[in-house]
């Protein structure tokens, strides 16, 4: 099962809930934001130099605390020589041998956005509440709708009790469940140390969200939904 998660909108959280997602489905988490990576490196190779030809992806995967992770490195050169349409076969070949891949996606609808939707089973999208993340949000649900690719869920980030009002407004307008995320120091306390909350911050009650997230995921997964795509 490959699940993307993505958000028309750059720092709307769309990391923070790929690396939690992926420690709760026991996933490997895979950073595919060729030009500005953000889930936690090693040491070793990562998604460059999978693109380049240089590593197989089952040997750039690296622990980040209980998680799993390809993380895609920094450098202009890296992402130079990094050839996009090795994404799709690297993702895959993840899968065949972990079952579960959990990609973050590049915010925005660029070609590589649609190249992960694409061959994904499922879309996770992030939003925060204000207007214009909502709006390029449902930009990217309908790229996923075109690609064939269904929502799962929506996770609506950064939310206090008054946003959480429009959490039905939302839900019918993207006709998938909502799952709000509220801002707790749990999440900056993780974030800082680059490791899932439940690594940090195991009794945090923010984790409820994150095992909603997944239990919805793990749903679709039984009820066949998004899968015989391929």
């Amino acid at each position: 099962m490959i699940v993307a998660v993505a958000g028309g909108k750059g720092g709307v959280g769309k990391t923070t809930v790929a690396l939690n997602l992926a420690r709760e489905l026991e996933a490997v988490a895979v950073d595919a934001d060729l030009s500005t990576a953000d889930l936690p490196q090693g040491d070793g190779p990562g998604l460059h130099e999978v693109l380049a030809g240089r590593v197989d992806p089952i040997d750039a995967v690296e622990p980040v605390g209980s998680t799993r992770v390809i993380s895609c490195g920094r450098t202009l050169v890296g992402a130079r020589a990094a050839d996009v349409s090795e994404l799709v076969p690297a993702v895959r070949r993840l899968e065949r041998k972990s079952d579960h891949v959990v990609v973050d996606c590049p915010a925005g609808l660029a070609r590589d956005v649609g190249t992960v939707l694409h061959c994904a089973d499922l879309t996770v999208l992030v939003t925060t509440p204000d207007r214009s993340a909502l709006i390029d949000a449902f930009r990217t649900r309908k790229l996923a709708l075109d690609l064939e690719t269904p929502v799962a869920a929506v996770v609506l980030n950064r939310s206090s009790a008054e946003s959480e009002r429009i959490t039905d407004r939302v839900e019918a307008t993207f006709q998938a469940p909502v799952i709000v995320l509220a801002e707790r120091s749990s999440i900056e306390d993780a974030r800082r140390v680059g490791k899932p909350v439940r690594d940090v911050r195991p009794n945090a009650a923010v984790l409820e969200a994150f095992e909603r997230v997944a239990r919805t995921i793990e749903r679709c997964d039984r009820s066949g939904i998004g899968f015989g795509r391929r």
